[in-house]
This record gives structure tokens, sequence and C-alpha cells, in this order.
């Protein structure tokens, strides 16, 4: 930008900013701002549409094509299975309803973490955001992109497993892809979550189509004494629970984007209440056209479920089943990358992160620093050989931060009375899912005590001291460190933060 232009924009200084814009770059960094001053926030274009392929494309990822198992494996029997995955769906559609009222009384992005902030106060939250960005949710898109990897290579090496280098690069090509197309603009990330839950609803429709033909044609013999051999206790059906909700998980990604949303007071429930039944459904009748084509020993024994499913049923086109599960994968980690990037903004708009990760990009009204960030940590979580242990025993952390996030509706309902709520839903409902979130956390612990459950807890614990001593106290030599940092980010990605644009 030439001295003239910085001039006429500083209304004609007399030489100082000249000679401090070869010492510094702040001038620019002040002039990026001032071009800015029209976007005063992310702009509101996600519609229902868009809202309910969030949802469905989000928590449609590889579970249910991969994994059904492990539901089966736990309950033993088809019956049992079955009542699972429709009680998970209703469980998921009730903490998507509390979701509902928190995202209508307090419409800010970021899910869960403006809800603690509110009901419980910044260290709650700071725990949340601590644990949710360095670990389970970046930890989760390496996961599914893996998943995307292996499917994808799969054809290319027939007959035995891909080498775990060309999975390890495909996965970060598609984490890198994904952050980019998410960075440069929210409606191509929209579009692209869209095409790819069409993709992948195609996929759902030919299995739920085959198993319906089949069942027509008199393949029940797997539903006979469908409770025969079950295992009914406690443990068993909290871990039945476990891997199922684990398959729904996503539930509650569109909270994540409310200030994103076309009216959200409508389209964020009807979202929810249109996204999460249809899904359920699909869920159900998937798992029952598995059981037509599959005992519960053979699924057992399946290392890919929708694959075994679709040698048996759509030969010789059965090659359709990993192409369209990749195109599944992808959309869920698109779906995850969209919706997390507005954590880590959120974060940083609060100060709980590095305050550049709060800007917004001025060309292209996306929080780029956040989402490349996300991406950043994702790529590193590639490297090591297996993550998917890590994984589970940080996965009871996610559904501790669920309960404590739906309890923090129940306490709002007397500590907040002023808010204004546009869904009202009935107080049973929160306290429900609060129970079942604790059942959940220490269903795993109990049932399979291990030392990885301490080192979790140490691990979310240990963000007090980060809290204390980076958020409380806001030691002056960190700030020190990162300013020149965040001023040259901010030049280099064209990013201004918010809350001085909308002064």
């Amino acid at each position: 930008m030439g001295e003239e232009s910085l001039k006429k924009r500083k209304g004609g200084d007399n030489g100082k900013e000249d000679r401090q814009s070869i010492q510094s770059h702040e001038p620019q960094t002040m002039n990026l701002q001032k071009q800015a001053k029209l976007f005063l926030f992310l702009p509101q274009s996600v519609g229902l549409i868009s809202g309910i392929c969030m949802i469905v494309g989000t928590i449609i990822g590889s579970g249910i094509f991969v994994s059904p198992k492990s539901v089966l494996a736990n309950v033993g029997a088809v019956g049992p299975s079955l009542i699972i995955w429709a009680a998970c769906g209703v469980l998921a559609t009730l903490g998507a309803l509390c979701f509902a009222e928190l995202g209508t009384m307090i419409t800010k992005s970021g899910g869960e973490y403006p809800y603690l902030m509110e009901a419980f106060g910044p260290i709650p939250a700071f725990l949340f955001s601590w644990t949710s960005l360095l670990v389970t949710k970046p930890s989760s898109f390496a996961i599914i992109c893996l998943s995307f990897a292996e499917y994808a290579s799969a054809p290319f090496y027939p007959g035995c497993d891909p080498p775990q280098a060309v999975i390890k690069c495909l996965a970060a090509a598609a984490i890198v892809v994904i952050t980019i197309v998410n960075s440069l603009s929210v409606k191509l990330g929209s579009y692209l979550q869209n095409f790819l839950t069409a993709a992948k609803m195609i996929i759902v429709t030919i299995i739920i189509v085959s198993g319906i033909v089949l069942l027509a044609q008199g393949k029940t013999e797997n539903f006979k004494d469908s409770f025969k051999d079950s295992k009914i206790s406690v443990s068993s059906i909290a871990l039945a629970f476990y891997n199922g909700l684990w398959a729904y998980d996503g539930w509650n990604q569109l909270n994540y984007i409310t200030e994103e949303l076309k009216n959200p007071y409508r389209n964020l429930p009807l979202s929810i209440i249109i996204g999460i039944p249809l899904v359920t459904v699909c869920y159900v009748l998937i798992n029952i056209s598995y059981f037509t084509v599959m005992t519960s020993t053979e699924l057992l024994q399946s290392q890919a479920v929708a694959v075994t499913f679709g040698d048996r049923v759509l030969y010789p086109a059965s090659w359709i089943v990993p192409l369209f599960v990749a195109f599944s994968t992808i959309g869920s980690a698109n779906g995850t990358c969209f919706t997390a990037g507005r954590l880590v903004y959120v974060a940083g708009r609060e100060g709980h992160m590095l305050k550049v990760l709060s800007y917004i990009s001025v060309k292209r009204l996306t929080p780029a620093p956040a989402i490349i960030f996300y991406g950043a940590i994702a790529i590193i979580y590639i490297i090591p050989g297996d993550i998917d242990t890590l994984i589970n025993y940080f996965s009871f952390a996610v559904w501790l931060f669920y309960g404590l996030t739906i309890l923090a509706l129940i306490v709002m309902r007397f500590t907040r009375k002023e808010l204004r709520r546009p869904i009202r839903i009935p107080i049973i409902i929160p306290v429900i899912v609060t129970l079942v979130s604790i059942l959940l956390v220490l269903a795993p612990i109990i049932s399979a005590p291990e030392l990885a459950y301490l080192y979790c807890v140490l691990f979310i614990l240990s963000g007090l001291i980060v809290y204390v001593l980076f958020v409380h106290f806001k030691f002056n030599w960190p700030q020190k460190i990162s300013k020149p940092i965040t001023m040259y980010l901010q030049m280099l990605l064209e990013v201004v933060p918010a809350e001085e644009v909308a002064e």
C-alpha cells in the first residue's frame, strides 16, 4: 500500500506514521482494520436445508458403515441391538432439543463453550475448550480422515492393506483440502457439505432399499429368536449405548455456528427435529438390512460391515460401497471442520486462546486463523500409528462436558430467568439426559478401569494451570512474544479482530 494512500486514510499526518511504518507494520494493520469496518460479524449464510445437511452430514460418517458390531458385541443379540440403536437416536434427539433451547437462548457460536461460560463462569468453559481444541475434536477429525484414506486407497491395493504412509499422506491431504475450502468461504464449505450429504444418502438409500427387497423376498431367518443369547446387564447396556452414541456424535454441531444461521430461532430447532430423527430411522433400517444377509456371528467377524454387505448383495457393483463410504467420511470430516473451527474462534474471542484465532478474514468473512489452527493440530494427530485408543479414552470426557452443559440449562432455569427463551422444553428432558450422561461417564471406568482414564482426567485438570498463568494473571512475557506474531499473522492472512470492528 503506497504512502500517499496511507496518509489519506490517516487524515494526512505529519509523517509520524511513515516513520512507524518503516519500523513496524502497525499502520498497515490499522488500515486493514479500517477497510473492514463494514464487516461486523460472520455472515448469516446457513439456511434450513444447509442446517439439516450439516447435522445429517456430520453424524453419518464412517461409524454406521464400519462398526455396528460394537453394539452387537455388547448385547449379544439382534433384538437388543436394534433397540439400542433406536434408543441412542431418541437420546441424541433429547440432547439436541436441550441444545436447541440453549442455542436460541444464547445465540453465540461455539457449541458448549458460551453456555458453560454463562452458567458456570470462565473456568469450566476454558477446560472444555482446552480439552476439545487440543485433543477430542482434532483427533476425531484425524480419525475420520484416516477412515476416508483407507477406503479411498483400498481399490488401488487389491488383496492387501494399503501402506500406512499412503493412508497418512492421503488423510493429511484431505485435511488440507477441507481446511482450505472452509477458510475460503462459508458458502463453499456449506455447498460442499450439501453435496457430500446427498452422496452419502445415496449409499444409505441403496443399503436400505436392498434390505427391504430382501425382507420382502422372505430373508427373515436372522430375526427369529432375536433376543436369544442376549447379554443384558447395566454394564453391557451402558457400553452398547456408549458405542452407539459414538456413531450419533455430531448431533450438537449446529450450535457451533449459531451466529451464522439464518433465523436461528426457527432454523435451529427445525433442523434438529428433522435431521436427527431422519438419521435414527436410517440407522435402524441400515442395521436391519445388515441382519438380512449376515448372522450375528458373521457380522461380528466382519472388518467392514458395509463392504461385506456390498460384496454379498451388490456384486459385481460392490465397488459402489467403498466409493460412497469415502464420500460419507469426507463429508463428516468437512462438517466437523466447519463447526469446530467456530469453537476455536469463540475461545480466542473470549481471550482463552491466542487472540489471532478470533480474527475474521477481511475478504472471505470466515474465521480463517481458527480453521487453519484446527487443521494443523489434526495433521499432528495423523503422525502417531494408532490414535483410536486415545479417542476411546477421551470419549468419556466428551459426555462429561455434554452432561455439564445440559446441567447448565437446568441451572440457568433458576439463575438466569430474565433470558428470553424462544424454545422452552419440559425440565424432565434435561434431567434425563444429565442422568444418562453421568452413567455414560462412569460406565467404562467401572466396567474396565484403566490408568488411561486417570491420565485423561489429569490432562483436563492441567488446563487449570494454563488458565491461572495465562488467562487469570495474564503475565506480560507471553504477550510480548505473541503480540508481534499476531501482528504479522494478521497482515499475512488479512484478518481483523471482530470486537474492534464492531465498535
